[in-house]
């Protein structure tokens, strides 16, 4: 990823965001050439000059200070993931000569709790969002069309970003999709500005700003923000519309890997779909079997899992 230039893009985006009497500052005229703050506003409001501000736009200057991040992000009103997103950009961590890329596993440890979990939808992915490892309530909530094994096989593991865009089928699980699609992206943001030198995330957000407009145009809004937890609406082919929690919690020493759960309100419609869900895959003998002996074996069952190509 080009860290300097994301920086300036950032930078760029969170000022066009922000109106002059948004910060307290008197807009004069009526015409201006650019939207949201000017360059010299941003550094009136920071308390830097507008030389060393528009040098870091342009990725002029690197090392920034503490101080002289904090001030700026404090002038754009930036949330705290979006704070944390401009000091990744600004001073990047660099791990010297980029390594090949190594497929990751979930550790057994991890994918015994995955089993345990026999009433609760879910899955463990890296910080690509590649599925390592998940149990077959989760597999049944959000892949059924999938291989259940997928995961155990590295080239064909679903990707829960590429799936997101790139997959009809996934694109229909979700009856709000554009709010997903929104909550991917800005997710995404996160990961890359924490990994600046992952080949295959730089790969994979490539790949999806070429084949995907709605991806190339979220993605050039440079939203941040990590969702680790909240609500997702479901519309599943099988049992119908579900409205779930989500928890999303990183595993200690995997590398970025994460745990991602779902859970319904006790007595809710959503908690008896899902009770129906694993139903079905204990009368047809568990995986992904007996949820197809239930709707018929869907013709795409064997489709690639990294979506449309």
């Amino acid at each position: 990823m080009d860290t300097p230039a994301e920086l300036g893009d950032f930078l760029r985006t969170r000022r066009a965001a922000l109106r002059p009497e948004d910060v307290g500052l008197v807009a004069y005229g009526t015409r201006r050439r650019v939207p949201g703050l000017r360059r010299e506003e941003l550094a009136q409001l920071a308390g830097v000059s507008v030389a060393y501000y528009t040098r870091l736009e342009q990725g002029q200057s690197t090392g920034a200070s503490d101080g002289v991040l904090d001030a700026i992000a404090r002038a754009l009103r930036l949330t705290p993931d979006e704070h944390t997103h401009l000091r990744n950009l600004a001073r990047p961590v660099r791990g010297g000569r980029p390594r090949a890329p190594r497929a990751e596993c979930a550790r057994p440890a991890t994918r015994q709790l995955l089993a345990a979990m026999d009433r609760v939808p879910a899955l463990v992915m890296d910080r690509r969002f590649e599925v390592l490892a998940w149990n077959p309530l989760g597999h049944a909530l959000i892949a059924g069309h999938l291989p259940a094994d997928a995961p155990d096989r590295p080239r064909e593991r679903p990707n829960a970003q590429r799936m997101l865009f790139l997959d009809p089928h996934t694109r229909e699980l979700y009856p709000d999709w554009e709010a997903e699609a929104r909550r991917a992206v800005s997710s995404l943001r996160v990961a890359a500005g924490e990994h600046p030198d992952d080949r295959r995330l730089a790969e994979l957000i490539g790949e999806l700003t070429m084949k995907s407009e709605v991806f190339a145009a979220l993605w050039a809004r440079h939203a941040v923000r990590r969702c680790s937890f909240g609500t997702k609406a479901f519309h599943h082919p099988l049992v119908g519309p579900l409205e779930l929690g989500f928890e999303m919690t990183r595993l200690p020493d995997s590398g970025g890997q994460a745990l991602l759960m779902y859970g319904a309100e006790p007595g809710s419609p959503a908690e008896a779909g899902l009770r129906l869900l694993a139903t079905g895959l204990v009368s047809g003998a568990g995986g992904a079997a007996g949820l197809d002996g239930v709707s018929g074996a869907p013709e795409h069952a064997s489709r690639d899992p990294r979506g449309a190509r």
